[in-house]
C-alpha cells in the first residue's frame, strides 16, 4: 500500500548517522508490513556492526561539545523538538498504527505521551544539583557534582515504539549524553520520523544515531562490547536483558532495563466492582494485551467472582477486533503471526491442564495476526497464564480467599514490574501496597504511567527508573571533588 501523509518528508526509510540518512554499507533492506493486512509498508535500510560503531564515534565527537552547552540551551533544543512532535502528532500516530497495529486513537495517545517525556527533561535538563559536604577536617570542603555518563547505547521495543525511545532519549540529551538507538525491526518508521524531527530542531550532528536493522545480535554486540559506549538502556524481554548485561559486564558498562512483567490485578470483595472491571479491562487489553505492564493474571476474591465474572464477560464481549485504521475497531492485531501462534499455544497449554475457555480461545478468521479477545477460568499456579508473560489478550482469572493468599500468589513469580489492587480498605491499601514485591503499585487505578513517576520494576523486571526526577539518574556519574588547602 502507499502510506499517505500530511508529511511525506517524515516517511524515512534510511539509517541516520552523524546526521546524515545513508544506506547500510552493504545495501541490505528488511521489510515493514501491517500486521493487520499482510500489507507492504517499506524497504528500510539495514545496517550492521560497521555503521553502528561509526554512529558511536561521531557521538563521542558530538558530545563533547554538547555536555559543554549550558542546560538552558539544551533545554531549549528539547523543548523545540517536543513542539515539532506535537505538531505533526497525527502523521506519527498513522505510522504507528500502520507498523505496529494499534488502534489510531491508542496511536494518537502514545505520541502525546511520548512527547511529554520530551517536555519533562527539557524542564528537568536545569535541576541537575550537586552538594557541599561538611568534611570532618576544618581546611577543606567536599563537592559533589554530577556529570554526563558519556555516550548511551539505546535498543527500544516494538510496542511502544514513540514512547520507549522519547524517554531515553531525552533524559540523555537532557543531561549533555549523545545517544546511538536500535529500534524494533518491526516498528523502525516512528523511530526514523523522531528523529528527523529532533534534526528539524536543530539537532547537531553525532549527538543522536537511529540505527534501523535486521540483525539486532549484531548491532547489540557492537553496542555492548565497545568501549567507547558507557551505558546501554534496554527495554524488552527479561532473557534478552539477561544476556545484554553479561555483555555489557564485560567492559563494566551502566545498565538499565525496563524487562518482563507479569502484572497481577488483586480484586478484593470491598472493591467498587464496576471499577474493578473497567480497570481490569483496560489493563488487559489495551494493545491487544502487548503492554509490559498489562494485567497478566486478575485475581478475584471468592465473594464476588461470580458477579465479577458475569459483568467482565459481557464488557468483552462487546469487543470489536479489527484494522487499526478502522474507527469501528475497539482492539488491534498482535504484533506478528508468530506472536499470536505463542499466544494460542499458551492458551491451549492451558486447556489441556483443565483451563476452561469462556470466550475466544483462538486465532481469530480475520487474519494470522488476530487473536481472539480470550477469558480462562479454572485456571491454576502452576500453569503458562500464571508463570509467564502472556503478551496478549487472554484474560486468566483466579480465586482467592484470604488477603494473605492474594499477596502470596501475586509475589509468586519472578517478575516485580507493575500491579493492582482493587478495595476501600485504606489499611488493606498499605498492607498490600507494602506487601507485594513490584515498583510500581495502582491502587484502584491501572492508567499509573506518566512522565512524572518513577517507571521500572523490581526482581527480574528490570533495574533503573524512567521518567519522573528520578529519571536523569542512570545518565548521570557522581563526583566527589575534595577541595583542600582552605586556610591561609
Amino acid at each position: 500500500m502507499t502510506i499517505q501523509l500530511n508529511d511525506m518528508s517524515l516517511l524515512k526509510t534510511q539509517a541516520f548517522v552523524n546526521g546524515e540518512w545513508t544506506d547500510g554499507d552493504n545495501a541490505e533492506t528488511f521489510a515493514v508490513t501491517n500486521p493487520a493486512t499482510g500489507e507492504h509498508l517499506a524497504d528500510v535500510a539495514s545496517v550492521g556492526a560497521a555503521e553502528t560503531r561509526r554512529a558511536i564515534a561521531a557521538a563521542e565527537v558530538a558530545m563533547q561539545d554538547w555536555k559543554a552547552r549550558p542546560a538552558a540551551e539544551r533545554a531549549k533544543f528539547l523543548r523545540r523538538w517536543y513542539e515539532l512532535v506535537m505538531e505533526n502528532q497525527q502523521d506519527l500516530a498513522k505510522l504507528m498504527t500502520l507498523e505496529q497495529g494499534k488502534v489510531l486513537a491508542e496511536s494518537v495517545g502514545e505520541v502525546a505521551y511520548g512527547a511529554s517525556f520530551i517536555e519533562w527533561f527539557a524542564e528537568e535538563a536545569r535541576r541537575v544539583y550537586g552538594d557541599v559536604l561538611a568534611l570532618p577536617q576544618t581546611d577543606r570542603r567536599g563537592v559533589v557534582i554530577k556529570q554526563p555518563v558519556g555516550v548511551v547505547a539505546a535498543i527500544t521495543p516494538w510496542n511502544f515504539p514513540n514512547a520507549m525511545i522519547t524517554r531515553k532519549v531525552a533524559p540523555a540529551l537532557a543531561v549533555g549524553c549523545a545517544i546511538v538507538l536500535k529500534p524494533a525491526s518491526e516498528t523502525p518508521l516512528s523511530a526514523l520520523a523522531l528523529v528527523e524531527l529532533a534534526n528539524r530542531a536543530g539537532l547537531p550532528a553525532g549527538l543522536f544515531s537511529v540505527l534501523p536493522g535486521s540483525n539486532a545480535r549484531e548491532i547489540g554486540a557492537e553496542m555492548t562490547g565497545n568501549p567507547t559506549v558507557k551505558k546501554v538502556t534496554f527495554t524488552g524481554s527479561t532473557p534478552v536483558g539477561k544476556i545484554l548485561m553479561a555483555q555489557c559486564a564485560q567492559t563494566v558498562k551502566r545498565t538499565s532495563m525496563e524487562l518482563g512483567g507479569n502484572a497481577p490485578v488483586i480484586i478484593f470483595d470491598d472493591a467498587d466492582i464496576d471499577q474493578a472491571i473497567t480497570g481490569a479491562l483496560i489493563s488487559k487489553f489495551r494493545n491487544a494485551g502487548q503492554t509490559c505492564i498489562c494485567a497478566n493474571r486478575i485475581l478475584v476474591q471468592d465473594g464476588i467472582y461470580d458477579a465479577f465474572m458475569a459483568k467482565f464477560v459481557a464488557a468483552v464481549q462487546a469487543f470489536q477486533i479489527g484494522n487499526g485504521m478502522d474507527s469501528a475497531s475497539t482492539h488491534g492485531p498482535v504484533i506478528t503471526a508468530k506472536a499470536a501462534r505463542d499466544i494460542d499455544a499458551i492458551v491451549k497449554s492451558a486447556v489441556e491442564q483443565g483451563a476452561k475457555v469462556v470466550l475466544g480461545g483462538q486465532i481469530d478468521e480475520q487474519g494470522e495476526c488476530f487473536y481472539q479477545p480470550t477469558i480462562l477460568t479454572n485456571v491454576d499456579t502452576q500453569m503458562r497464564v500464571f508463570r509467564e508473560e502472556i503478551f496478549g489478550p487472554v484474560a486468566p482469572v483466579f480465586k482467592f480467599s484470604t488477603e494473605a493468599e492474594a499477596i502470596a500468589m501475586a509475589n509468586d513469580t519472578e517478575f516485580g514490574l507493575a500491579s493492582y489492587i482493587y478495595t476501600r480498605d485504606i489499611g488493606r491499601v498499605w498492607r498490600v501496597s507494602e506487601g507485594i514485591e513490584y515498583g510500581m503499585v495502582g491502587v484502584n487505578e491501572v492508567a499509573i504511567s506518566a512522565d512524572v513517576i518513577p517507571f521500572g520494576g523490581v526482581k527480574e523486571s528490570g533495574q533503573g527508573r524512567e521518567g519522573s526526577k528520578y529519571g536523569l539518574d542512570d545518565y548521570l556519574e557522581t563526583k566527589y571533588i575534595c577541595m583542600g588547602g582552605l586556610h591561609s
